[in-house]
């Protein structure tokens, strides 16, 4: 039946098609529709392409804080609202402001940094004596430092030799980083906003993820969704959060033992500390430093506290978290940090060795996968007839 309010006549234009049973369209209805929906596809990339990089910072906080988000939802009686409330002011408290205030701290001492370098380039600067203090290495190092940064202007010269730039627009550009700041302090603000909606719908987006993969890949997709959590969780607390945290517990011991800067090497502590081996390399050089420069006994005991912190966590901590080392080649993470950081600014220190993670583990499966279609099957053992 039509309605008679509204009646349909049999010439009437449609939105696609044709508007009279003799004639044919020009675009099928099939094809137009896809190209309706590869333009629509197109269109949402383009608009939303800046919010890639919050988003994907809200997934993996999400997928690796998803079993305490699971149990806290249980203690607020399964209100989602609630508990995503309370986890966003606990990574609120926890995580962000300490990151933001290490970093500003950093940013005021590596302005004092600078303008020390710009002295230094105007009237020259003598041979530190802790350099020239140095076995072996002292009285060489100390002749380069003449030849090559004590004189003034030299140290200009290598910042336009090695960077193609001149270290005053370095400077301008250092104090004028608001903006960047800025951009940075909205990005983390469109963060927690997706955090709070993985968290509030994140089963259901879990269940329609599924949905999709077991229609795409329905052979593999049951061990692809059983990596990809594993991976990120395991990423994110045996890389990111132990990282920052061998940052903040060094940083602190740098300030004890006096070492000049101590938030900017306790982040630069931190950072390396996402490369295998790198935090000890950090706290050893710096004690190394401290040693040469007359300190013996600080720099004894920053290195003596850093081996210890550096033993419980890799044999007590890492393991209860992560359930076992995270055996992540130094080149995928290296570049994982490197390209994170290139491509997407200062969280791509955390989404950029998840990323490589997660290559790394399903190509490890895939490799597993063929590996066990290419054993041969050993057939049954013939048994022997029964005797008569």
């Amino acid at each position: 039946m039509t309605d008679p309010r509204n009646p349909v006549t049999k010439d009437q234009p449609r939105w696609l098609g044709s508007v009279s049973s003799g004639r044919v369209p020009i675009v099928p209805l099939i094809a137009a529709a896809r190209w309706l929906l590869l333009l629509i596809v197109i269109a949402g990339i383009y608009f939303f392409s800046g919010f890639v990089i919050p988003v994907l910072a809200a997934l993996v906080i999400g997928f690796a804080t998803w079993p305490l988000f699971r149990d806290l939802t249980r203690l607020c009686d399964g209100n989602t609202k609630l508990s995503a409330s309370i986890a966003l002011v606990c990574i609120l408290l926890f995580l962000i402001v300490p990151m933001l205030v290490a970093a500003s701290f950093a940013f005021d001492e590596f302005k004092v940094w600078f303008n020390w370098l710009l002295e230094a380039n105007r009237s020259g600067v003598a041979v530190p004596p802790w350099i020239a203090a140095l076995p072996m290495v002292g009285e060489w190092l100390a002749e380069q430092w003449s030849l090559h940064v004590g004189p003034p202007g030299a140290i200009g010269e290598l910042i336009q030799m090695t960077s193609g730039a001149n270290i005053g627009n370095i400077y301008r550009a250092i104090m004028t980083a608001g903006g960047e700041a800025f951009r940075l302090l909205l990005t983390l603000l469109f963060m927690m906003i997706a955090l709070f909606f993985v968290y509030k719908d994140g089963s259901a987006l879990v269940a329609q993820i599924d949905l999709v993969g077991e229609r795409i890949l329905p052979a593999r997709w049951a061990r692809i969704s059983r990596i990809v959590p594993a991976t990120i969780s395991s990423t994110v607390t045996g890389m990111t959060l132990i990282a920052i945290g061998e940052g903040i517990v060094l940083g602190v011991a740098y300030w004890i033992a006096g070492v000049p800067s101590p938030a900017i090497f306790g982040v630069i502590t931190g950072i390396m500390a996402l490369i295998p081996g790198g935090a000890p390399l950090s706290f050893t050089l710096i004690s190394i430093y401290l040693i040469a420069s007359g300190h013996i006994v600080e720099g004894a005991a920053l290195f003596t506290w850093g081996t210890v912190e550096l033993f419980i966590v890799d044999k007590t901590l890492r393991p209860r978290l992560v359930g076992g080392p995270i055996k992540l080649p130094f080149l995928p993470t290296f570049f994982g940090l490197i390209g994170g950081v290139k491509t997407m600014g200062f969280l791509g220190l955390f989404i950029g060795p998840v990323l490589m993670a997660l290559l790394v583990a399903i190509w490890r499966e895939w490799l597993m996968e063929l590996r066990s279609e290419e054993t041969p099957v050993a057939p049954p053992p013939l048994r022997e007839p029964p005797k008569t």
